[in-house]
């Protein structure tokens, strides 16, 4: 799943989606919780028999991942992936309906929803629409819709992950065994926690992302204000570390603290998002934008130190999503260690954490086409 064998840019009716092409159908193996990287429980140990489908689906802020797997030979056989742009499209039964032509019916459809999951319903954070997993079941007459939070899913996806899906960015100094948290800065920003009984991870999805940034000293003060200004009087960590987050640094920067804008980044920006844009100005040496990065990376270790106090994560803590994979470096690393370990009375504890950082973009879908086979 790590590597793509090709990529196609379809147009239909005006609408841009991406099929991913998967000629060799690559099998994933299913997980021994003994043996993976991850020991990862699920809700039943035995999965789905050979021959059933399974369709996942990683519904994001911006894109949507759909794909349909089937169980075979004692492995997830991957059959067909699409990737939508989310706000072109209406409903994700469109999407369904639209990747689904010419195939049958899959036996399950797995969400994984960016979003606050109650009684098998969703709005979505950062879209315009949200799904109802008996509504869909209706709908699309597929007999079980499942509907999980997409980091609880990004969870679950730790299971099929190998060592090539993970840079470890501290080994810690303890067994690595006991509770584990997850943080993914993107569109939005996902927290989730994984409880340990002793013997495996248990996910649970929280919406700690939306709690109140902190402040520590003037700078942060100042930016509080400033996000303030734009936001309102509550400022999530979501407004921090995201995407937009980015944006919203770098703006700060430039206009409350006098930075210098340079050409370049101006020139960049006319063509691509601006959090992109921005990564890609620092890549090429813009002090403004390698500014920015640093800020949101010592930021991030603050909130993944945070999460790690809050659910006492010796066991690990993950850190998702797709922007870290594409800005990590050397000198982000040397920061996030640098603001990582300020916990005062608790350092102690938190050199004890391993922090890993996920390279696999797919782990979300995995983990929500993983949770469909292992449902029950």
């Amino acid at each position: 799943m790590k590597s793509l064998t090709a990529i196609s840019i379809i147009f239909v009716e005006t609408v841009l989606f991406c099929e991913v092409l998967v000629p060799n159908r690559q099998t994933i193996n299913f997980f021994d919780m003994h043996t993976s990287l991850f020991p990862i429980a699920f809700p039943h140990n035995s999965p789905l028999p050979d021959g059933s489908t399974v369709m996942a689906a990683d519904v994001g802020g911006t894109k949507t991942d759909l794909a349909l797997f089937e169980v075979k030979d004692g492995g997830l056989l991957h059959i067909k992936e699409t990737v939508f742009p989310s706000k072109e499209w209406k409903s994700l039964s469109a999407m369904v309906r639209h990747f689904d032509t010419g195939l049958p019916l899959p036996d399950r459809l797995s969400i994984a929803f960016a979003g606050p999951i109650q009684n098998g319903k969703a709005k979505a954070t950062n879209l315009d629409w949200s799904v109802d997993s008996g509504e869909l079941r209706s709908d699309l007459g597929i007999s079980r819709v499942l509907l999980i939070n997409d980091l609880e899913a990004e969870a679950y996806g730790l299971a099929a992950l190998t060592e090539h899906d993970i840079k470890t960015i501290y080994a810690g100094n303890g067994t690595s065994e006991g509770n584990a948290s997850i943080i993914a800065p993107g569109t939005g920003l996902g927290e989730a926690g994984l409880f340990w009984d002793g013997s495996a991870l248990h996910p649970f999805a929280t919406e700690g992302g939306h709690a109140d940034f902190s402040v520590r000293n003037k700078l942060d003060w100042e930016l509080l204000k400033y996000l303030q200004s734009i936001y309102g009087k509550h400022v999530s960590w979501e407004r921090v570390l995201s995407g937009p987050g980015i944006h919203a640094l770098f703006t700060f920067l430039r206009d409350v603290k006098d930075r210098p804008e340079h050409g370049l980044v101006r020139e960049i920006m006319k063509g691509h998002d601006p959090a992109e844009a921005i990564s890609l100005a620092a890549s090429e040496g813009d002090s403004l934008c390698q500014e920015t990065l640093r800020l949101f990376t010592g930021y991030l270790a603050v909130e993944a130190s945070n999460l790690a106090l809050k659910f006492k994560s010796t066991g690990g803590v993950f850190i998702g999503g797709g922007i870290l994979p594409k800005i990590w470096n050397e000198s982000l690393e040397a920061v996030f260690l640098e603001h990582f370990f300020e916990t005062g009375r608790l350092r102690p504890l938190i050199e004890s954490v391993p922090v890993h950082l996920v390279l696999n973009s797919k782990t979300a879908m995995l983990g929500a086409g993983m949770y469909g086979i292992f449902a029950g």
